[in-house]
């Protein structure tokens, strides 16, 4: 079995030898099942609202889901809306928050809310730098929606902790990190 220690210092040559600096804390490895989550600011609305995802998940169940783009078909039409669909379920056994995260300007997560009726059911915060995504090491290069962009995923976060983590094997279908695949 291979450890981080053993991993670390080809990954640090690896990215000398492409010239990419990645200045992450966690040795470019995704977050992972009993990792805390990283204290990040993200933004709900506006840049004024400035909204640390690690105090959020603090003391509460939290079920946290990322897409790639507001606005886009999958995340539209199936993803964001299973989640809305199933918010009173998931809040009725014990979920505090519903949580979509996407690599977006906080103006237009604000109108996707708005537009997809997530008052109430499900906060849009928007990580316009993919600070928080670079942080759970979960964003993928997407040039047709603006380079940088998270991977598709869902995960169950209990007092800031994650305790189940689903990433679609692609970063972009839609299968594994439904709602209706969360498992409360």
């Amino acid at each position: 079995m291979h450890s981080l220690v053993n991993r670390a210092p080809v990954r640090l040559i690896s990215s000398l030898i492409s010239k990419k600096f990645h200045t992450s804390t966690t040795a470019n490895m995704p977050i992972q099942i009993g990792d805390k989550i990283p204290s990040v600011d993200l933004y709900e609305n506006t840049p004024a609202n400035k909204v640390n995802i690690a105090e959020v998940c603090a003391g509460k169940k939290v079920v946290l889901f990322a897409v790639p783009g507001a606005f886009t078909p999958g995340c539209s039409k199936t993803h964001l809306p299973g989640y809305v669909k199933d918010a009173d379920q998931m809040k009725s056994k014990g979920v505090g928050e519903i949580i979509c995260i996407s690599v977006n300007d906080p103006f237009v997560m604000a109108a996707w809310a708005k537009d997809q009726n997530t008052e109430g059911k499900v906060r849009l915060l928007a990580d316009p730098n993919a600070e928080f995504t670079k942080a759970v090491d979960l964003q993928t290069e997407l040039p047709p929606l603006g380079g940088t962009r998270s991977k598709r995923y869902s995960m169950i976060i209990d007092d800031g902790v994650v305790k189940e983590l689903n990433v679609e094997p692609d970063g972009t279908g839609l299968a594994c990190s439904l709602s209706k695949n969360i498992k409360l």
